[in-house]
């Protein structure tokens, strides 16, 4: 008998039908002997639908308020997957993430997992309960609710997995596992049997809409293996693991990101520290810097360039307008209408002229590169928005056909 965790995202629950397919794949799992808990994300764009009436009341609500409406998504999913499951006579059980021992940060809206008291979830467990859990929330020390971001109902399965020590930890989604480029955009784009935990951070880090990153980054930390696919078929999916069985393959996959906006600094003195105190004042917002370009010194004046999330860029320019008198700076320019797209893959490390190609590749696409920024496993690039679909097919095809 093993324990599995299951986790269900809101298109697998978006409808009635949905709902009782996921009840037959829970309950086929519980009558194979296993013991089951599942984790649900709110049920298609009820998270938001729920952003959209919350600004039509008031949109510079506290983030307080804005977890206070958000968690009652996940509310309604378990609620109605415990009803589809009762349905079909099996035992079960709903838990909201406080009642399921979630305590987190008190950082609204982007929470961070603290600690998860797991007896409640035994108790029901030892019962012989399926344990449906909702997803994306927790506790505060404080009493308050709190939700974890944008595909935290991810990082609420691996973190139940790690701390349940469960044998599997599944994530089914609306493909059959990770590809090498997004299947919707791109015809020939291929699915991997089997993904390092290293490739899969960096793919989804940079805008791979499979896994959350924070996920992979805690099933990496306790070592729990990943299975991730379809909630629509029976497909096998792809593994995420600490080390795979396939010979390292040039690149594992191209990603976009449209959730991202470039912020230039122009007209900075160039004097020690000031980089420095400019990154401080945005890390103090935990505002997150991407790719950053600096630009050579001249009469005595350089200019800094970077990127942010795009939820966070207004935020960004208010923090740093603020900031432009102690900077000495002259503008702060703001352009959102930009994507970045990457590639990942561990056998770069063995390989030369990667980078090349994908230039070439952008280059036979007329695509235009804004910045660049590398690692060890990973190229990624600045393009206009109107060219990112293009620029994905063009890299993929030149990698993979």
């Amino acid at each position: 008998m093993s324990l599995i965790v299951q986790k269900f995202g809101g298109s697998s629950v978006a409808n009635a039908e949905r709902v009782m397919n996921v009840a037959s794949i829970v309950t086929d799992t519980y009558a194979k002997g296993n013991d089951v808990v599942v984790v649900v994300s709110a049920q298609g764009d009820t998270t938001d639908d729920l952003i959209e009436k919350a600004n039509e009341i008031n949109p510079r609500a506290s983030k307080r308020e804005k977890d206070m409406l958000l968690a009652a998504g996940e509310q309604i999913s378990i609620s109605l997957l415990a009803m589809a499951i009762e349905k079909m006579g099996f035992p079960v059980v709903s838990l909201l993430g406080w009642q399921a021992g979630f305590q987190t940060t008190a950082a609204h809206t982007s929470a961070r997992i603290k600690n998860i008291d797991t007896l409640r979830i035994s108790r029901e467990i030892d019962k012989k309960n399926i344990v449906v859990v909702a997803g994306f929330q927790g506790i505060t020390k404080f009493g308050d609710i709190t939700t974890l971001g944008r595909g935290g109902s991810d990082t609420s399965a691996v973190a139940i997995a790690a701390a349940m020590h469960a044998d599997l930890c599944q994530i089914y989604t609306d493909v059959e596992g990770v590809y090498t480029a997004d299947p919707r955009k791109v015809e020939n784009a291929t699915k991997l049997p089997e993904i390092s935990y290293d490739e899969m951070l960096e793919l989804a880090t940079l805008g791979a809409q499979v896994l959350n990153n924070r996920s992979v980054e805690m099933a990496k930390k306790y070592n729990i293996e990943l299975e991730v696919l379809s909630s629509m078929t029976k497909a096998p999916g792809t593994i995420v693991k600490e080390k795979t069985k396939m010979e390292k393959m040039l690149i594992s996959g191209v990603a976009k990101d449209t959730d991202v906006a470039r912020i230039s600094v122009t007209g900075i003195p160039d004097l020690p520290g000031l980089a420095f105190k400019m990154f401080s004042k945005l890390s103090a917002k935990d505002i997150n810097i991407d790719i950053i370009l600096q630009s050579i010194g001249h009469d005595g004046k350089k200019d800094i360039s970077f990127t942010v999330p795009k939820s966070r860029g207004n935020e960004a320019v208010e923090c740093l307008t603020d900031y432009m008198t102690n900077l000495g700076a002259k503008e702060v320019l703001y352009d959102d209408k930009v994507a970045k797209i990457s590639i990942v893959g561990a056998g770069m490390e063995s390989h030369a002229g990667v980078a090349t190609k994908m230039f070439e590749a952008l280059y036979d696409a007329q695509v235009n590169i804004q910045m660049i920024s590398t690692s060890e496993i990973k190229v990624s690039v600045l393009i206009d928005t109107v060219d990112a679909d293009k620029a994905v097919k063009a890299i993929h095809s030149k990698f993979f056909d």
